[in-house]
């Protein structure tokens, strides 16, 4: 549903990939936070658990989705189960949208609150009427728009992340657990939740890229730069919160961190992360309507799923991070163990 007919270049692909995941709670810092800093030295383990993971399953949904043409990820479900287990895998991936959605408004309001002093429901609300306005409109160019955004803000995380360092040099080796983990006991489960989250979230997408790749070679590439890079930014941003703990207290670590740097690379950062946050709530929003489209009342559900949406955010930023978002790795297990054992089909 969102790719178009020509061929893209495994660069391309690479940045619809990494935008894909690259949301709030991993642009803010939040989740490599509750997901690997909060496990001290050993996070880093699961920084490297979960690149493998993102660029092995990467290019397997994405050859799945090149041998069956796939459109969406409803293409290659069937491939993966019966009609129970399709059922089932539907559903999950519309919720982990939803969920999706309900980060980024909770996301722009948490920004809202830190950045600019104002009540974060009016960030959460702001957000919301912006996405369903594009949404209302069609989703054409967003791909493009993605593609535009994520080297800005991989650039920007880069940078605060070396100032960071040069102005407090982290020790990682002493570095100790944090408290309060939510629902993960042990770094190499948090990184297999991480990656099953993040993986299941970005099937609606890796699929047809799959299909707009149109060969092996160009999936390859194209998987290995969006998972490396991917596991490059959650280094860059662990080192940086580790050698700033006092960052971990702000519910947009980065912000805080881009902040310390100058208040103009707080602005700017600002700026380039409502950005991002604004295309993932977008891609989510047009993702779970136009699954539902059928029932003739699109634009009305587009109005009450975004007004869902902005209810849930209103249980904060760091709690939908530490909660919910464990909980949709642990379904989105089952949808990797699924693909582990059905691999590829024969061309």
């Amino acid at each position: 549903m969102y790719m178009q007919q020509q061929r893209i270049s495994g660069v391309k692909i690479a940045m619809v990939y990494i935008g894909t995941v690259v949301g709030a709670g991993f642009a803010t810092g939040q989740e490599v936070l509750q997901f690997f800093v909060a496990f001290g030295a050993s996070g880093l383990w699961g920084i490297l658990l979960s690149t493998v993971l993102f660029v092995g399953y990467g290019v397997l949904i994405m050859r799945l989705g090149l041998a069956m043409a796939a459109e969406s990820h409803q293409e290659i479900l069937p491939r993966l189960g019966g009609k129970l287990f399709q059922s089932a895998m539907d559903v999950l991936i519309m919720v982990s949208l939803f969920a999706a959605l309900t980060a980024m408004l909770a996301g722009t309001g948490a920004l809202f609150a830190q950045q600019f002093g104002m009540p974060a429901v009016l960030g959460n609300a702001l957000m919301g009427v912006v996405t369903v306005l594009t949404v209302c409109k069609g989703l054409r160019g967003v791909i493009g728009a993605i593609s535009a955004v994520v080297p800005f803000l991989l650039a920007s995380v880069i940078a605060i992340g070396v100032f960071s360092l040069l102005a407090e040099p982290v020790a990682v080796s002493v570095t100790p657990p944090m408290e309060g983990r939510g629902l993960m006991g042990n770094w190499l489960w948090a990184a297999v939740l991480y990656g099953s989250y993040n993986i299941l979230m970005s099937a609606a997408v890796l699929a047809p890229l799959g299909t707009a790749a149109g060969d092996r070679q160009t999936i390859l590439r194209g998987g290995a730069l969006g998972g490396i890079g991917l596991g490059a930014a959650a280094l860059m941003i662990f080192l940086a919160i580790t050698a700033n703990p006092e960052s971990a207290g702000f519910e947009v670590p980065m912000l805080h961190l881009a902040g310390q740097v100058t208040p103009l690379a707080g602005m700017l950062f600002s700026v380039v992360l409502l950005a991002e946050v604004y295309t993932t709530a977008v891609g989510s929003l047009y993702g779970f309507s136009a699954r539902l489209q059928r029932s003739g009342q699109h634009t009305r559900l587009i109005v009450g799923t975004a007004g869902a949406a902005f209810l849930a955010s209103l249980l904060g930023f760091s709690n939908l991070v530490r909660y919910l978002y464990p909980l949709q790795g642990y379904g989105g297990l089952v949808f990797l163990v699924a693909l582990l054992v059905v691999r590829r089909p024969r061309q």
